[in-house]
């Protein structure tokens, strides 16, 4: 039978710390079950007693109590399931709706702006009822407002729990007075005691495990062919059941999970489908169906059902296809409804890290920190930004930040190594990006990021190992496909490294530093294509060149080919970029040189001493050329002959 174990692997590190087990959604089945009918009936949830209403249509967005009454539902129904992080999304939403403020007495401050993003959003009375035990699946039971909240707040908390992030449901209870939260508080006390050793009795339970598998791992990053052999008993028995309809939508999205795990993606699919459209709020289940979405021809291929939960859905796969102008949108139209949703504030983040706009993604994760302190998912992508901006002193506050948070979660991991790669400490870093993936063999980033250490470290090898990793688990990464440019660059293959570069453009083409690279493999002595390298390079111009290079090597490249116009264009251009960033150094100098000249050569007097006269500015040998080709030219404008000696017989 299918068994999702939260398996995990210990790892003593430098400061004696053990890496913990990572967690995800599936049901976790006994061993006593395994190979028995109780299996069978564990993993197929039929339901007899729920009616799945899928006459749900999204003309326009359902109103907000409307998405509320199903989200409570479904959290509840996706925690029973023990479908954890679906549960923890389907939360998040909840309390991201926006409540009518007409409905609530003003002169409450205790959620005011300021104060944590979750408890500031509504305005609420003292509580004086406690949330039902239950909610029909159809009709949701009419709850007071204040008890409703407070109720979405413990749902929320919960959820935090189930994913044992313990610190995140202490602070989305604080200052709650409901009475389910009075019972989840003292619980928390005692895991906060209990953290260390839970987190020790898991990891060696998880020891006998780790080691067995290393017998069968191969190459130098620890690769593993190793399958889980059950999968056939286990699809054919699902299959009986769902042509028999004795199949439940979350059978079918085990199903999915089954059949993607074969190979069989386009089964997976209209499988997934059946399930969401049965079952639109198990997040899970969208989450696999986007998974098996790699073409936009696959997207509208899908017989997906109108329901808000979609919107979700395409806003994800249009940010995965890199459709980030249609994904930002999405997400924009859906802060409507889940106004204070930190997911989607996330996500926004995401897209707009997507489109190189690192100063508003700053400023997202920091807002996001704020309203969300013990946030750590989507943090490695905030660590990104301040890697690239250089900024250390942020980037060690965050390191600190998520390893008292939680030290033993692959961000955590990825962002302290990210610290250390900016710190020129690349062999350490290695060491935090092979934590991560000891937590999370798929965990895309991490490969990526070693990848770049390794070649930081001139380790080809190592870092090729890493970037085909990658692309494994995500061939749409294009950071894998430029990594693996770089590495073929590295030891002289430019035309594998060509290949590599090409693909990387074709799935991020906005990105200038994929087009330069690619130009640079041009111009290599091998390839020697330059009418090649300047398309690159105009590409990369338009694409919002920030280092400054495609301007000036285009400039560079025409004058080697001898076009002197179009040489004279990109200096000019290169030279006007210049002086808007009031920055100056050898490629002024350069453009001046070449465009004084120039224009004395087409006679265009005025403006070679506009040039001239700029260049004597400079105490170096460029101005004595400018003295040169001004005297040149006074004497041509003169109309007197050059007395230079050459010009005499002999």
């Amino acid at each position: 039978m299918l068994a999702k174990v939260l398996g995990g692997g210990v790892e003593e590190g430098e400061d004696g710390g053990v890496v913990a087990e990572t967690g995800g959604d599936g049901p976790i089945i006994p061993a006593s079950f395994k190979g028995s009918k109780k299996g069978a009936s564990f993993i197929v949830l039929v339901s007899t007693s729920i009616q799945f209403n899928t006459q749900i249509y999204f003309s326009k967005m359902s109103s907000k109590e409307s998405c509320r009454n199903e989200l409570r539902t479904a959290i509840r129904q996706l925690s029973d399931r023990c479908l954890y992080s679906a549960s923890k999304w389907a939360a998040e939403q909840l309390v991201g709706i926006e409540q009518d403020p007409a409905k609530f007495t003003p002169s409450n401050t205790r959620f005011q702006r300021g104060s944590s993003s979750i408890r500031r959003r509504f305005r609420t009375n003292e509580i004086t009822l406690t949330p039902p035990t239950g909610v029909a699946y159809v009709s949701t039971a009419v709850m007071e407002e204040d008890e409703a909240i407070h109720g979405d707040f413990y749902l929320l908390a919960k959820s935090y729990f189930d994913c044992r992030e313990y610190r995140r449901a202490a602070h989305v209870l604080r200052d709650q007075t409901g009475k389910k939260s009075s019972i989840l508080m003292p619980m928390l006390c005692v895991v906060f005691k209990l953290s260390y050793v839970s987190v020790l009795y898991i990891t060696k339970a998880g020891e006998k495990r780790k080691e067995e598998e290393m017998i069968e791992l191969e190459g130098p990053l620890g690769k593993s062919d190793a399958v889980n052999r059950e999968l056939v008993s286990l699809e054919r028995e699902l299959l009986t059941l769902s042509k028999n309809n004795m199949i439940d939508p979350f059978g079918l999205y085990l199903y999915g999970l089954v059949l993607k795990e074969k190979g069989n993606e386009n089964l997976a699919r209209k499988v997934l489908v059946e399930s969401v459209n049965s079952y639109p709020w198990n997040w899970s289940a969208w989450s696999e169906l986007q998974s098996l979405c790699t073409t936009v021809d696959i997207l509208n291929s899908l017989n997906l059902s109108n329901h808000w939960m979609k919107e979700f859905f395409l806003a994800s796969v249009y940010q995965e296809l890199r459709m980030h102008n249609e994904s930002l949108s999405k997400y924009e139209n859906l802060q409507g409804t889940f106004t204070f949703s930190n997911y989607i504030q996330a996500q926004i983040g995401k897209v707009r890290y997507s489109l190189r706009e690192f100063d508003q993604v700053e400023v997202i994760f920091e807002d996001l920190l704020r309203n969300d302190p013990y946030r750590v998912e989507d943090m490695d992508t905030y660590s990104n930004v301040l890697y690239t901006k250089e900024y250390f002193s942020a980037l060690s506050y965050l390191a600190h930040r998520v390893i008292m948070t939680d030290k033993y979660r692959p961000e955590s991991c990825c962002i302290i190594g990210n610290y250390y790669s900016l710190k020129g400490l690349h062999e350490r870093s290695v060491v935090y990006f092979r934590r991560a993936l000891k937590l999370n063999k798929k965990y895309l980033s991490a490969w990526t990021l070693m990848g770049h250490e390794y070649v930081e470290m001139k380790n080809t090898p190592a870092a090729v190992d890493a970037y085909r990793r990658a692309v494994d688990i995500n061939p749409r990464d294009y950071r894998a496909w430029y990594g693996l440019g770089q590495a073929y660059e590295m030891i002289g293959m430019p035309h594998y490294a060509l290949h590599y570069f090409q693909k990387s453009v074709f799935f991020q083409p906005i990105d200038s530093r994929l087009w330069i690279a690619m130009a640079q493999c041009y111009e290599s002595e091998q390839l020697h294509m330059l009418e090649e390298a300047i398309k690159c390079y105009k590409r990369a111009a338009n694409c919002n060149d920030t280092e400054a290079i495609a301007l000036h090597r285009l400039a560079e490249l025409h004058r080697e080919l001898d076009h002197p116009e179009e040489a004279a264009f990109y200096y000019k251009k290169d030279l006007e970029r210049m002086e808007a960033e009031e920055r100056e150094g050898p490629n002024t100098v350069e453009a001046l040189t070449f465009l004084a000249t120039h224009y004395k050569t087409q006679k265009k007097f005025e403006e070679a001493e506009v040039y001239c006269t700029r260049l004597l500015d400079y105490t170096g040998p460029e101005r004595e050329t400018a003295k040169s080709l001004l005297r040149v030219m006074r004497i041509a404008q003169s109309g007197f002959p050059s007395m230079d000696v050459e010009h005499f017989h002999p």
